[in-house]
């Protein structure tokens, strides 16, 4: 299983809002937002922070996927 945060992404296109601009309303740091970027872990509080702002659920933000492995 991976981590996808590809429902933020689309969120924020969807309310004409910058990753930036993510970040200075909720007091994320620009490594954390690079981290999501990638794919990576990132800290509940850091997804409530999101989810508070945006007025989401935390569906909307992230989901699971299936990992992917070549063989």
């Amino acid at each position: 299983m991976a981590i996808s945060y590809d429902p933020l992404w689309k969120l924020l296109i969807d309310k004409k809002m910058k990753k930036l601009d993510l970040c200075k309303e909720t007091g994320i740091s620009t490594s954390t937002l690079a981290k999501m970027g990638k794919n990576k872990y990132v800290s509940l509080e850091v997804l409530e922070k999101i989810c508070l702002i945006l007025g989401c659920r935390i569906e909307e933000v992230v989901e699971i996927t299936e990992n992917k492995t070549v063989e």
